[in-house]
């Protein structure tokens, strides 16, 4: 079955020699069930050339550390291994990845690049300075969202409500199962009749990112993630809507770090999700129409990681209240340390720190917090956005940037009763919290064991 050309966006249309097809690979780290390698691989089969797949590590990525390089690095081990199984080379290149991507390019003498879609900054600006510079085609596919970002909106949502509406008319068009990827002969040139030997060692030496305690709870990798997916149909899916906001219960997916690598596609969860015919309107509200909404603001938006991409409302609010005064004001270093005088706040920043998660509903408190806490909006999402990258296993990622503005910018939601520093952006506060779940209970586990 051909891969749905909606999935597949041209960005620099050439003609397509002779030779190989690459997949560079970044967004989406896994061999199976990944609409971008199926169509490196269709490329490859209607050319009668050899595919290749590529991944470039760079020594630094916007505040990544140790904790998540080492889950991306253990991840890709697992590829190469399931691409070797099917006689596919996989190269691991070390540095800036555009120049990297455009020097194995002239190497292999490719025909045709394929790639991930991304709506971050950093990714366009690398594909789109690649791009600049070839003369084959080059093409993107999104095999991250369900349904490919620039089919479900032409323009960025304003509220889940007119996004789900579009979701749901889509969504079956796109929700299909996945062909199987089938070994093929490769061709017999170079560099396809030798042998890839990557250097891992060398690419842990490359990597300039500080070293944070590891989060060994949970395994990396796409086996891994499968077996998580199952745990979680079997145990955890009958109770998700009823658990999940309680951070006292291990009632979520824990797939998070999982989709944010792509380890496991969403498209899989979905599909395996619908065949338990278990009650699954909540979960599945949250892995498609939320996190699809939030690829939505940062492609649609360029300022998903400033104030500017807060609603007008929401942003007037919050400039007419900037000066309130702040009970409490902490510096960055106060915060990452967990020394505030809110035992409970500091139980989610410390279980962050510690274990690389946070549960979602502390992140929405521990974020509106930072808020009341800091000088002004601005400080406050530059402080979310630092703490949040650095120590959370799934930071970097659109649905971050997204629930962040959602805390602090009233992005997605509706104006409230206007209050001191919140203006008119939804307030939290510990009482709140105390009607939800037992905090004690929570505090205990992370400040005062």
């Amino acid at each position: 079955m051909p891969v749905n050309p909606k999935r597949v966006r041209v960005l620099t249309k050439e003609e397509h020699p002779k030779g190989p097809v690459i997949y560079w690979m970044s967004r989406d780290q896994r061999v199976n069930d990944n609409w971008a390698l199926l169509y490196a691989r269709e490329l490859a089969q209607k050319h009668d050339s050899s595919l290749v797949v590529a991944f470039c590590l760079a020594p630094q990525f916007m505040g990544a550390t140790g904790r998540q390089y080492r889950f991306l690095l253990q991840g890709l081990r697992e590829v190469e291994m399931n691409l070797q199984a099917l006689n596919i080379p996989f190269f691991l290149l070390l540095g800036d990845p555009g120049r990297e991507m455009a020097c194995l390019l002239s190497e292999i003498g490719a025909g045709a690049l394929v790639g991930d879609f991304s709506p971050q900054r950093r990714s366009r600006e690398w594909k789109s300075a690649l791009a600049g510079e070839m003369a084959i085609p080059f093409y993107e596919v999104d095999a991250h969202n369900i349904i490919p970002c620039w089919v479900a909106s032409s323009k960025q949502e304003w509220a889940a409500y007119s996004f789900r509406l579009k979701v749901n008319r889509l969504l079956f068009e796109f929700l299909d199962e996945f062909p199987a990827l089938q070994e093929r002969a490769q061709m017999n040139s170079p560099p396809m009749n030798r042998i890839i030997e990557n250097d891992w060692g060398a690419a842990q030496r490359s990597l300039r990112a500080d070293a944070l305690s590891q989060a060994n709870w949970i395994v990396p990798g796409e086996a891994a993630a499968m077996k998580q997916l199952d745990r979680f149909l079997d145990l955890k899916l009958d109770g998700y809507e009823k658990d999940r906001n309680d951070p006292n219960i291990d009632g979520q997916s824990g797939l998070s770090p999982y989709l944010h690598f792509g380890q496991v596609s969403s498209q899989r969860v979905a599909l395996e999700v619908l065949r338990s015919r278990k009650d699954i309107g909540a979960f599945l509200e949250e892995l498609v129409v939320r996190r699809e909404l939030s690829d939505n603001y940062c492609n649609y938006n360029q300022h998903y990681d400033d104030m500017q991409g807060f609603p007008a409302w929401a942003r007037t609010s919050l400039i007419e209240h900037e000066k309130d005064r702040r009970e409490y004001l902490y510096a960055l270093q106060e915060l990452e340390n967990a020394r505030t005088h809110d035992d409970l706040w500091n139980a989610a920043q410390q279980e962050m720190v510690r274990t690389g998660k946070m549960h979602g509903y502390m992140r929405m408190y521990w974020a509106k917090k930072i808020l009341e806490w800091t000088e002004s909006p601005a400080a406050a999402q530059t402080a979310a956005i630092y703490l949040n990258d650095r120590y959370e296993l799934d930071g970097r990622d659109p649905n971050g940037y997204t629930g962040i503005a959602w805390s602090l910018g009233g992005l997605h939601d509706r104006a409230w009763k206007e209050r001191a520093i919140f203006g008119k952006v939804r307030y939290m506060n510990f009482n709140g919290a105390r009607r939800k779940f037992d905090v004690q209970a929570y505090i205990e586990k992370w400040v005062r064991q």
